[in-house]
């Protein structure tokens, strides 16, 4: 969720995560910093809000903006978008998941989205939600995790679309508002964190955040090379079978791969996650996720 500044140069960034299987010691550090070790491109264009990864290098992304929205197939390889489905100008696409062979889209601040046929994407259909606002959307396949901008994680069953339960995340004690886009990944669910360079991990039997990626090091990375005109950190995708993980950015220039490397508990950064990862409250306006 950002406001966009039209007279700036669009600019577009993918980031890929590799990852192991955390371990028990790794996971009680409970933070995870990143190693840049390749970089791909992407489309300079992209208000990135939902991403997916399908197989074989492809993947499915929802972009937002009133009059810009759309619904496409991307190449990782060389991004270039195969297929993409123009949005009504009324509509501002959101979060984006595939269950079986359908391409679940929430709109922003609507209680409606739509569903998409993966393979032709002028076959699709109109959905009503009982979350809030529409902001992120995963799955496990199974059922749907939403959020709406708050610090609430729903459960929805696809079939109806009505939420099954619904959860307040919290790390420490302390809600974490403003959830963004969502991935389910290994048995959590992960979530960007609006106006933050986070994403955070949740455990999706009681909502509890159970570690966090630090990614500032990528904001940083940017700026040294020059680039100005990019927005927040928002989108995440797992390849199940490969075991990779992709994030994007809003307006970022490059797509990048990455490995994760635990903090220690001595790391001056496991004290300042507070203020790195969890927002205070503020007037959203109209600010868009």
């Amino acid at each position: 969720m950002f406001l966009l500044n039209r007279r700036f140069v669009v600019v577009g960034l993918i980031v890929l995560l590799s990852f192991a299987v955390f371990s028990e010691a790794e996971a009680s550090y409970g933070a995870y910093k990143v190693k840049v070790i390749n970089e791909f491109p992407h489309d300079p264009e992209a208000y990135t809000q939902g991403l997916l990864y399908a197989e074989n290098d492809t993947l499915f992304e929802s972009t937002g903006l009133y009059g810009r929205s759309s619904v496409r197939k991307v190449a990782l390889q060389n991004g270039k978008v195969e297929t993409v489905h123009e949005m009504q100008a009324s509509d501002f696409g959101e979060g984006l998941a595939l269950l079986g062979e359908s391409l679940f889209q929430l709109t922003w601040l609507k209680d409606t989205g739509f569903i998409y046929d993966r393979y032709n994407f002028s076959k699709f259909k109109k959905f009503t939600h009982h979350m809030k606002d529409g902001w992120g959307l995963a799955t496990d396949g199974k059922v749907l995790f939403g959020s709406d901008g708050t610090s609430t994680l729903y459960k929805i069953d696809p079939k109806t679309m009505k939420v099954i339960r619904k959860q307040v995340v919290k790390f420490q004690g302390h809600e974490v508002r403003y959830l963004n886009e969502l991935e389910y990944v290994k048995d959590e669910v992960w979530s960007n964190v609006y106006g933050t360079d986070c994403i955070a991990r949740i455990s999706p039997k009681d909502g509890t955040v159970i570690g966090w990626i630090l990614l500032q090091s990528l904001r940083e990375d940017l700026k040294s090379r020059g680039y100005k005109y990019f927005e927040v950190l928002n989108g995440i995708a797992w390849d199940r079978d490969g075991d990779r993980i992709f994030v994007t950015g809003k307006l970022w220039p490059k797509i990048f791969e990455i490995k994760l490397r635990p903090l220690p508990p001595s790391d001056p950064l496991i004290g300042e996650i507070n203020n790195l990862c969890i927002p205070k409250p503020f007037h959203l306006g109209n600010l868009e996720s």
